[in-house]
């Protein structure tokens, strides 16, 4: 029965979609470009068993990877990926090796095409420019200048809790006064006639406690300990000239002010309290 005009175009777009079908089939597939992994899968080779050459050159011109390796009757077949670095054809043999070490001998050329990505006579890509950013002016000036603020108050709040020695006007170091020192103007105005009874005897029985407290005479009977200080080669001289100005007031003879205090010079002088009590 003849075709009407319907069936005919039809058949004819039938016609034209096998025929796409089929070139798509036999066509062969296009080089991949720069970059791009390929596979080849099924690859029969003659030989030992190949391997991919560990490269560490990163300008190789091809990177190759063995992904698998199956027999093939005497032979080995082989799925092997590769990825052109430079535009051009490569012979992937440069690239394997044999694990037995032995030689490739006939091995046959595996060549590969790979093409470039960049337009025709353009050889390498364009220089990248980077342009210099804006400086940052007087606001980077601002903040390193407010850390190097907030930096010096940390380190002054840190030394201020740990005191130590303090500093003259041109930084000598200044120590704290001692036990003889703060005794100095008392014996000095004794000698002098200068301290009345009361204060010569709050001097004395600041003496006597405090060397009570640091003999540990504490328990003893205040007599015997009184005794015991009188004999006592540091407490002593002080004691017995402090009873004598008692008993006899008005300017003292001549008193070697520096020995009656030598026992108190590397003492403190918060160590006693010389209105009459230890400290």
């Amino acid at each position: 029965m003849p075709l009407g005009s319907t069936g005919r175009g039809a058949m004819l777009v039938f016609c034209l979609w096998m025929v796409g079908l089929a070139w798509a089939e036999e066509a062969p597939p296009r080089p991949p470009t720069v970059g791009i992994p390929r596979r080849l899968e099924g690859l029969v080779l003659p030989g030992t068993e190949l391997e991919a050459i560990p490269s560490a050159d990163r300008k190789a011109p091809v990177m190759v990877q063995v992904l698998r390796v199956y027999p093939h009757g005497s032979l080995f077949r082989y799925d092997i990926e590769y990825t052109g670095l430079e535009p051009g054809t490569h012979d992937l043999r440069k690239f394997l090796r044999r694990k037995d070490r032995s030689p490739l001998g006939d091995l046959p050329a595996v060549q590969v095409e790979i093409l470039p990505v960049l337009p025709p006579g353009q050889v390498k890509p364009n220089e990248l420019t980077i342009e210099k950013g804006p400086s940052l002016g007087g606001y980077w000036m601002l903040v390193t200048a407010l850390g190097a603020g907030w930096v010096a108050v940390l380190v002054a709040l840190i030394v201020s809790f740990f005191p130590g020695k303090k500093q003259g006007k041109r930084g000598e170091v200044v120590h704290p006064p001692s036990l003889a020192e703060k005794l100095r103007p008392l014996v000095e105005g004794a000698v002098r006639g200068d301290l009345s009874g009361s204060q010569l005897a709050g001097l004395e029985r600041g003496l006597l406690a405090w060397w009570r407290k640091r003999l540990d005479l504490e328990k003893c009977d205040p007599s015997e300990a009184l005794e015991r200080l009188r004999r006592h080669p540091e407490a002593g001289p002080l004691l017995t000239q402090l009873e004598s100005w008692l008993h006899k007031p008005g300017p003292a003879g001549v008193v070697d002010v520096q020995s009656l205090l030598e026992p108190y010079r590397n003492l403190p002088a918060g160590e006693m309290d010389t209105t009459g009590g230890a400290a």
